[in-house]
């Protein structure tokens, strides 16, 4: 499903914004290396679509296929399945909806026994697609650029799910996968959780989810997949009228959430409370390397939001180092008279971009120091793009050997930089706060990591 060789988009079309032909487009303009065969039963009328010669039904196609897209009214889509079970179709990702999520759960149910009767794993119904960078396949009806990155995004939204997907390419944040669960009516979010652990693409899993059929099974995947990768998980349903609207759209029990919230806790899943902060977080976590020591060290030009992010340290029980005499003098190299070498660093407001790389090269080759956190307060004498490439190359000639996250206040230029830094690859957040709050999670992810891996 995530890495084949041929697609058949199944309800093709050659009316523009249409699903089937968005579908169809998507494919082909991202680049996808495999072959794509559109399906449309009036194949005889249409020809092609975007360049491609259609056919009327799977079986008509010359080749494999190894994923089908079902893109049609829900009353054909059995026989649908059926026949790409005939074909020898590997796996199947059904986009209608109009079963489980709306009672029609014998139908659903139908589609998974004739998928098993084929050896076709099945993924649906109710989706949006599956999106994968590996192989620049983009077979959603969602955006087109997605940028390519680390991040794995398994959502049981549509609606949400494609809106996020629109979120990340503004944010910059790359994504090695992006699957819509839907119903999950096979396929579920530990399958998928679990071959994603042993993706070399991927460094960091999110999860959307409304509610878990298998809480036992998630449960095992997630234990043995956290030592290896975080996971991040936003949970909806949590109050007693979102569990109803959880049940009424995608047909979920959402369960209680303080039982979810407890076994989160014993598997080492962490659980954001919203998507901004679940993004946030796995910027970080798909982005850091394994902490080696606890304490932290903050780096700024401003006094301000040095005792912002001290604040923040605290409230997230990330230990601050109190520098010790021989480090307070390397820092005092890269500072006038008036900077502080205590704990926050503060390089003062004219600090420029070489004080700022030469005194990150003392925080990243000092192994006493676990993180570093790095902010900068937009002034007129220096460029925070500037600014932002020489951290950059201080972190890259250090070997990006210990956790780093910034934070840039100020303006649109502020944002171009903080932009660039995310390309990049280093964490990068509009306030002190939300850049401590992502730091901590990689701490939260490390002590989950060695608890689960000293049970073994």
């Amino acid at each position: 499903m995530l890495r084949p060789k041929s697609v058949a988009v199944i309800g093709a079309s050659e009316v523009k914004n249409k699903i089937g032909n968005v579908i169809v487009t998507n494919l082909k303009d991202y680049g996808f290396k495999g072959k794509i065969y559109p399906i449309n039963k009036k194949a005889d009328e249409i020809k092609e679509i975007d360049g491609l010669k259609v056919y009327a039904s799977v079986k008509d196609v010359p080749d494999d296929i190894d994923l089908a897209i079902i893109s049609i009214p829900a009353p054909a889509v059995l026989e649908a399945v059926e026949e790409c079970g005939e074909k020898g179709v590997k796996a199947i990702d059904v986009i209608s909806s109009g079963f489980g999520e709306v009672g029609n759960k014998e139908e659903e149910e139908k589609l998974v026994q004739v998928a098993k009767k084929y050896g076709m794993r099945l993924l649906g119904p109710n989706t949006f697609g599956v999106y994968y960078a590996g192989n620049s396949m983009n077979a959603t009806f969602g955006p087109k650029d997605v940028i390519p990155g680390k991040v794995a995004f398994i959502s049981q939204s549509g609606a949400l799910g494609i809106a996020l997907m629109g979120w990340t390419i503004l944010q910059q944040i790359g994504m090695s996968a992006i699957v819509s669960t839907g119903n999950k009516a096979e396929i579920d979010d530990a399958d998928l959780m679990e071959w994603l652990a042993e993706d070399q693409n991927t460094n960091a899993i999110l999860l959307y989810i409304e509610g878990v059929k298998d809480g036992q099974k998630f449960m095992k995947v997630a234990r043995s997949v956290v030592p290896k990768k975080p996971v991040v998980v936003i949970k909806a349903g949590r109050s007693q009228r979102g569990a109803q609207a959880a049940a009424s759209h995608t047909g979920s029990l959402a369960g209680s959430d303080s039982v979810f919230d407890a076994a989160m806790k014993q598997v080492g899943v962490l659980r954001a409370s919203d998507f901004g902060e679940a993004f946030d977080w796995v910027k970080a976590l798909s982005q850091s390397p394994t902490l080696k020591t606890q304490e932290s060290i903050i780096v700024t030009n401003g006094g301000g939001v040095g005792v912002l992010a001290t604040d923040a340290c605290e409230f997230n029980h990330i230990p601050l180092i109190v520098p010790p005499e021989d480090m307070k003098q390397e820092f005092m190299k890269y500072m006038p008279s008036f900077g502080s070498p205590k704990n926050p660093v503060d390089l003062t407001g004219g600090a420029n971009e070489k004080q700022y790389y030469d005194a990150l090269g003392v925080a990243f080759n000092d192994e006493r120091i676990g993180s570093v956190i790095v902010l900068y307060c937009q002034t007129a004498v220096t460029d925070p793009v500037i600014i932002a490439k020489q951290i950059a190359r201080a972190y890259e000639e250090s070997g990006r050997n210990k956790p780093m996250v910034t934070s840039f206040v100020g303006g649109k230029e502020c944002d171009d930089a903080m932009k660039w830094l995310t390309r990049a690859g280093i964490p990068s957040y509009s306030t002190p706060e939300q850049a401590v709050k992502a730091l901590a999670a990689v701490y939260a992810w490390n002590g989950y990591k060695e608890k689960l891996e000293a049970r073994k």
